[in-house]
């Protein structure tokens, strides 16, 4: 009786098979043997053999490479999407890549090394509706918490975040900033200015560099942790830009340069943050509120008089 299903293909470099191997590994394929340099066995969840037509549907030029059957490979997947991203980062070659107008099935076909046609199949998962916030600060409250120490680079950060947030609509009054003298400061900083409730979000912003010492590993460690629990607890959004860097150039690459300003993508998170929370309340707030009535005791009989006014809720 069968047991099992094994097809095997080769290819003519070392350097062919890693590619191969890496890609089905990525994809989902399961190593199950290998031999270094020589051969890798894959395994994947099912076994399927199919029978079809060549009709004159397909391309020419795909047709002509369907002739010969033993570089042929079929795979049936859950997101044929996500392996065709995959495949365009490995430049492979794409054949025949179709959606059926019946099923909804994506079928392509790719070119991997060793001349081996793979058939990718599948159908998309559907997408579902997603609550997301919007780059909009008008008429929202922001507070930024700049560390003095390391000014050089923390200035560069402030004005990268003051310039995404007035891009994105923020006006002057709507904005505080609070200097600390260094990074270790900032998450008491900015849990004072959370509990206040006058802004919509706060945005963190230091520079740590990496010395000789433990020294910076504590500090890291302790503002990460400060800005994180100020943020869950007073469940106002805190925005972290704060840069860890190992030498000075790194920060200096962070502040404006090569990889960007991180002042102004931590604006841009706090910006999109404060109205992800807007947005999300909104839709809690329409949700229909289940009330239940207290049960009166049956002995009980109603006070005579005027009821005292409720006293005003302290915050």
């Amino acid at each position: 009786m069968l047991k099992s299903l094994h097809l095997g293909r080769y290819v003519k470099k070392r350097e062919d098979l890693r590619r191969v191997a890496g890609f089905l590994g990525a994809i989902g394929f399961e190593p199950v043997a290998s031999e270094p340099h020589r051969s890798i066995t894959l395994a994947a969840p099912a076994g399927l053999i199919s029978f079809n037509v060549l009709t004159k549907e397909y391309p020419p030029e795909f047709q002509e490479r369907l002739q010969d059957v033993h570089r042929l490979l079929v795979i049936e997947v859950t997101n044929p999407d996500t392996i065709f991203e995959v495949a365009q980062q490995e430049r492979f070659e794409v054949l025949n890549d179709s959606v059926s107008a019946t099923t909804g099935e994506r079928s392509f076909s790719l070119v991997l090394p060793g001349e081996i046609i793979l058939t990718v199949r599948g159908v998309a998962p559907e997408s579902l509706a997603a609550l997301e916030g919007k780059l909009d600060a008008s008429g929202k409250r922001f507070a930024l918490v700049v560390a003095r120490f390391n000014a050089f680079i923390t200035d560069r950060l402030l004005a990268g975040a003051l310039t995404a947030l007035r891009q994105t609509g923020a006006r002057n009054q709507d904005l505080e900033v609070m200097r600390v003298p260094g990074a270790f400061e900032i998450p008491s900083a900015a849990r004072m200015l959370a509990e206040s409730k006058k802004y919509d979000a706060i945005i963190c912003i230091g520079c740590l560099l990496r010395g000789d010492t433990a020294h910076y590993d504590v500090i890291v460690n302790e503002v990460t942790r400060g800005i994180g629990q100020s943020a869950q607890e007073t469940g106002v959004p805190h925005a972290f830009g704060v840069l860890t860097c190992d030498t000075l150039e790194q920060a200096i690459d962070r502040a404006g340069l090569k990889m960007g300003n991180k002042g102004y993508e931590a604006a841009l998170a706090a910006v999109e943050m404060a109205s992800l929370q807007k947005e999300a309340r909104g839709t809690a707030s329409g949700r229909p509120k289940i009330v239940k009535a207290k049960a009166k005791h049956p002995m009980r009989k109603a006070k005579a008089g005027k009821a005292k006014p409720a006293q005003r809720e302290k915050r």
